[in-house]
């Protein structure tokens, strides 16, 4: 009895020994940052010591895409459908690792086999390769971004009708066209980063979106240092805001060029605080001038402009007269 029972034990022993057992991996996911694409696939029970006893097989969707034949030493990618950029590290398959290395041109979603074959044992695992969307930024983030340079350009339009309501005069015609130009301008550039940048993956669409909704705010500068012109020159409170303002335009420059590198940005908030500093210098600006445009009567043409042709009219009518 005793032999039979060994001779069970033994040909179990050779069955299991027969077939290579998988960490089973049901699926990995990649995303837009990722620049390369890696398919896991790992043997527990891996026993060859010489690279050549060994030979594996990679299928996507049941064709081969990849193959390594370790004795011959050759990788090579059969398929005519891409996957060129395909290969594993030949010295990790003692240590059973079998994982897939491509790029993400190349990575395609769907279940991938992964058949590995050690001299007489072999095995498979199926592993599902998905793909998963990641925002470039935050919902939040997203919003402030887009609605502290519009709330910028909204304040420096009313700067600008206050302007033309108190502070209109011949002398003053040719700036404030030029304000209406430069803020039209800069309010088209806003809207059209806006509408670039819509919320999802980080894109060049979306970059330069975010560059147009950034970097024109530097001509909100301009524009209200011309205001402050017009209205009341430069007093040591309005040049306060403009440096302010200077302070947050670097702000944002800064976040936008450490985001604008990154697929999934860490400075959002260095960003987003420059152009809420923007915002903020606007809005003392446009209080500044309205508590300054209420102490003051809308500017009349000069009185010598006004009298000496006035005069010259009597003078020239009792001339007439005398006549």
């Amino acid at each position: 009895m005793w032999p039979l029972v060994l001779l069970l034990l033994l040909g179990s022993a050779c069955c299991g020994s027969a077939q290579l057992i998988f960490n089973v991996i049901k699926s990995v996911e990649y995303t837009v940052c990722n620049k390369t694409v890696i398919i896991p696939c790992f043997v527990t029970n891996v026993k060859a010591t010489n690279i050549s006893d060994m030979f594996v097989k990679w299928k996507f969707k049941g064709k081969d895409i990849f193959i390594y034949d370790g004795q011959n030493q050759n990788q090579m990618s059969p398929s005519s459908e891409g996957f060129k950029s395909t290969e594993i590290t030949p010295s990790e398959l003692l240590k059973g690792v079998a994982s897939l290395k491509m790029d993400k041109s190349d990575a395609r979603v769907g279940n991938y086999t992964c058949e590995v074959t050690e001299l007489s044992r072999e095995g498979e695992t199926i592993i599902e390769l998905k793909y998963r969307v990641v925002s470039w930024f935050s919902p939040k983030e997203n919003i402030l971004i887009v609605i502290f340079p519009i709330l910028a350009i909204l304040l420096s339009w009313g700067q600008f009708g206050i302007v033309t309501l108190k502070y209109k005069s011949s002398d003053t015609k040719k700036k404030i066209i030029f304000i209406f130009v430069v803020g039209l301008v800069l309010t088209i550039d806003v809207i059209v980063g806006a509408i670039l940048f819509v919320p999802g993956e980080f894109s060049t669409k979306n970059a330069c979106g975010l560059g147009l909704l950034v970097i024109p705010t530097a001509a909100l500068i301009l524009l209200q240092y011309c205001v402050f012109m017009i209205s009341f020159r430069m007093t040591a409170f309005t040049i306060a805001i403009l440096i302010l303002q200077g302070l947050g335009f670097v702000l944002a420059v800064d976040g936008l060029s450490l985001c604008i590198t990154e697929c999934t940005p860490v400075h959002g908030p260095l960003l987003i605080s420059g152009l809420g500093i923007i915002a903020l210098a606007e809005l003392l600006g446009l209080i500044y001038m309205k508590l300054a445009a209420s102490n003051q009567t809308t500017i009349q043409p000069p009185r010598k402009a006004v009298e000496e042709p006035l005069n010259a009219f009597k003078e020239s009518k009792g001339m007439m007269n005398d006549e």
